[in-house]
């Protein structure tokens, strides 16, 4: 009621993207009002390619331009394992490693009963496919720490048992460089669970 129509609408549009409030909206549709009609052109372009061009890999379920992904056309990696992440963001995090050479799985979220969430709403299914495949001996749960993640990573090890393959979570524990006069209890506690032997 206060801006003119145009830009009301813009700060509308900002506000429904998650943690963006009628503040950060505002600044955000002020800066595109200063920005080159070129600089704008080519952000709305963008925004239309994402939902144009990108799609879920039909193997593993990454968001993608090509079918299958880069990653899972990849035949230099490791066929035995999968990892298994919840975000198409945790895949990435876990490629920058430059440590995991297997294979992904994207489940886009993970179970969690109070948002209404299951396992049907959750790619479980196309895991389940994956795994008829003689190739894979282990399944890598890289859930979020979470009790949503926890909750997912025990469903999922349950469900995957009749396969006979080998189940891991990876480790949660004390971030490097951290104190642990900082850390929370639940992040002590997985530490003293993911302790190893030094040689």
């Amino acid at each position: 009621m206060y801006y003119p129509e145009p830009i009301a609408k813009l700060i509308d549009a900002f506000t429904r993207l998650p943690g963006i409030g009628p503040k950060t909206a505002s600044r955000l549709a002020f800066q595109v009002l200063r920005m080159k009609e070129e600089d704008v052109m080519d952000f709305a372009k963008a925004l239309i390619s994402v939902k144009r061009n990108l799609h879920y890999c039909s193997v593993c379920c990454n968001i993608t331009d090509m079918d299958p992904c880069r990653v899972c056309q990849d035949k230099s990696r490791d066929a035995s394992v999968i990892c298994v992440v919840q975000e198409p963001k945790d895949l990435v995090a876990m490629e920058r490693t430059k440590e995991f050479h297997g294979y992904y799985h994207v489940l886009h979220g993970a179970i969690s009963p109070m948002e209404g969430i299951g396992p049907d709403e959750i790619y479980i299914a196309e895991l389940l496919k994956r795994l008829s495949d003689d190739r894979v001996q282990e399944l890598i749960l890289a859930t979020n720490p979470n009790i949503e993640g926890e909750a997912t990573a025990m469903y999922l090890s349950r469900l995957v048992k009749p396969f006979g393959l080998k189940v891991t979570r990876i480790a949660h524990g004390l971030p490097v460089g951290g104190d642990l006069e900082y850390a929370d209890e639940v992040t002590l506690t997985k530490a003293l669970e993911g302790r190893r032997e030094l040689n």
